[in-house]
């Protein structure tokens, strides 16, 4: 059963709130959320409901870049091959579709190679296989994606072999940094680029940009990748705000108007006939090509990425498709599996942490079963499997907890670890598990706060139902596309009650209602997982619900309804107004 969840609403400063008022004659509730976004007047929310690609920094200003540029301006004169090296998950495929595509494009095809580590045999980064394979192709030059910040030793093998390493990677790096030729990162301390939040795709993209700007190419050579940079952006959890959102404001605009054959085959096989929007890349897009590397080789979706003939293309979709119908039924399994473990662990019910391991669990599967044990257990959690005689695994994260940062502290028990303030992975030998496990979950003990260890629904506004309408609507669907630090707007309405007693329960698992207040105005709530709250919905007092607004289409007609997020027994005022 899930863990209760704090209802809080979000704090903005009323005198912002008011200027932009002030400025933009919309209803309060709608400037409330421009200035928890970080806007202050006119201009700002102009510049957030209407990004400009003229927005985007110059990639010269990022550390590195004129020296990766003239690198491979010279190896391209001098007729080197260069290998493109990138990351099994969906960030690093994309990222190494839009630069080998560039690339072949652009400049002799036949100086360029991808590769990819299988997820198995190599596991994440920069491999010595990858190397080895890279040697033995004559390749002199290596452009890393997504990867490579920590890759210390793996190049300074690949130097040893006579081949020069360009990192571009997105990742936080550690004080030793590798002896590349040169490294992408803005997040490396003294590099001037304003944007430290890219994907690893995006500073690909990035790459290619300068490149383009070097050699005098057309714009349309660069901008025909947004799609692909717009679904890394999605499905890597990147921040939503700066460039971040102009890339993905216009890859979304992009993938609607001229996609890539990859996205209009993978649309036309789950029978999407409208226009895509940022939750159809995390949640159709994304899983389909994640599932290449986590259930076999990721190979296989960066040859669908760059694939150009309609009938092999839907040839490939279809096989990622298989691959991502395993993944489930994989992962089902997994999770059912993990959750009983956690029921049978008497010992560890006042943790502050998970730490599960088995070992014929699948790898490709246990970052989202880590995310899936949060869902009911909410704290930090790391979900191991044994691969190659080691224990590897994927470690996920609560609200106000640097997940990274823990696992850095238990690094002397670690043979490789990475990620970032929400999510990482690690490999250790066996025989340091039992004391990881210990270490771990006294690093959260020690230094987790109280409240993020319960879940928080950040409410960004009050309303009333009556408030819910298709202009308020329509400006809503104006802060698309969501992500991190734009999320979805959520709402609450206070003391709603079930309308004619139109409620039941769909399916065994949801719920349907229709909702209204005093004044009248009805709408449809649609709860999924949410059974357990129907005695509250029909129970004929009045309630408290938290929600999302959203568009129903059916029959050709659309409807504006309630995505329910939460619900409960009617109070005086939200837990932790403020």
């Amino acid at each position: 059963m899930a863990v209760e969840k704090v209802w809080k609403i979000k704090h903005a400063d009323q005198a912002i709130v008011d200027n932009i008022a002030q400025s933009i004659k919309i209803h309060p509730a709608l400037c409330r959320l421009l200035a928890l976004r970080g806007m202050t007047d006119y201009d700002s929310s102009k510049d957030f409901f209407r990004p400009v690609m003229q927005h985007l920094h110059d990639p010269f200003l990022m550390k590195g870049m004129q020296v990766a540029v003239d690198r491979i301006g010279q190896a391209i004169s001098r007729g080197e091959k260069v290998m493109i090296y990138g990351d099994y998950d969906v960030d690093g495929t994309t990222a190494v579709s839009v630069v080998y595509s560039f690339f072949i494009k652009n400049f002799p095809a036949g100086l360029f190679s991808f590769y990819v580590p299988h997820r198995y045999r190599e596991g994440y980064g920069l491999s010595q296989e990858g190397i080895d394979t890279a040697e033995t192709q004559g390749v002199t030059l290596v452009i890393t994606l997504d990867c490579g910040i920590k890759s210390v030793e793996r190049i300074a093998y690949a130097a040893g072999k006579g081949i020069d390493v360009i990192v571009c990677d997105h990742h936080t790096p550690d004080d030793h940094l590798p002896d590349a030729v040169a490294i992408l990162n803005p997040k490396q301390h003294d590099c001037p680029y304003p944007f430290k939040e890219l994907s690893g795709c995006g500073i690909g993209y990035k790459l290619i940009s300068a490149l383009a700007q070097v050699h005098q190419l057309p714009e349309e050579n660069v901008v025909k990748y947004l799609d692909l940079v717009a679904t890394s952006i999605a499905a890597d959890i990147v921040p939503m705000d700066g460039e971040n959102r102009v890339l993905a404001y216009y890859g979304i605009k992009r993938a609607n108007e001229q996609p890539c054959l990859a996205l209009q085959t993978i649309k036309q096989m789950v029978s999407i006939d409208r226009d895509l929007n940022i939750s159809d890349l995390v949640f159709i897009i994304a899983p389909r090509i994640n599932a290449a590397g986590r259930m076999d080789d990721a190979r296989k979706a960066i040859d669908l990425f760059i694939e150009e003939d309609p009938l092999r293309s839907k040839e490939l979709a279809e096989v990622l498709h298989a691959d991502n119908f395993d993944r489930k039924e994989v992962d089902k399994s997994m999770t059912e599996e993990a959750i009983n473990l956690m029921q049978q662990d008497v010992a560890g019910a006042n943790n502050k942490s998970t730490v599960l391991f088995q070992p014929h669990w699948h790898k490709g599967v246990v970052g989202i079963v880590a995310s899936r044990l949060i869902d009911h257990y909410y704290r930090p959690t790391i979900v191991l499997t044994e691969s190659n005689g080691k224990v590897t695994g994927s470690a996920r994260s609560v609200n106000g907890f640097n997940i990274y940062e823990a696992i850095h502290q238990c690094g002397d028990l670690l043979e490789n670890y990475g990620g970032h303030y929400f999510a990482a992975g690690m490999t250790m030998h066996p025989d340091n598990l039992a004391a990881f496990r210990e270490r771990f979950e006294q690093v959260v003990r020690d230094t987790i706060e109280p409240g993020s260890l319960q879940p928080v629904i950040d409410i960004d506004a009050e309303i009333r139902l009556s408030d819910i309408t298709p202009g308020f609507f329509n400006i809503i669907r104006q802060f698309e596309p969501y992500g991190p630090t734009n999320l979805r707007p959520v709402f609450m309405s206070r003391a709603v009650s079930d309308w004619k007693g139109y409620s039941r329960v769909v399916k065994e698992m949801h719920i349907r209602f229709v909702v209204a207040q005093q004044e009248g105005f009805s709408i449809t709530g649609i709860g999924f997982g949410m059974v357990d709250k129907f005695g509250l919905v029909a129970g004929g007092q009045p309630f408290d619900i938290i929600y999302t607004i959203d568009e129903n289409e059916w029959n050709g007609s659309k409807t504006l309804q309630l995505k329910v997020i939460d619900i409960r027994a009617a109070e005086a005022q939200a837990i932790n107004d403020k």
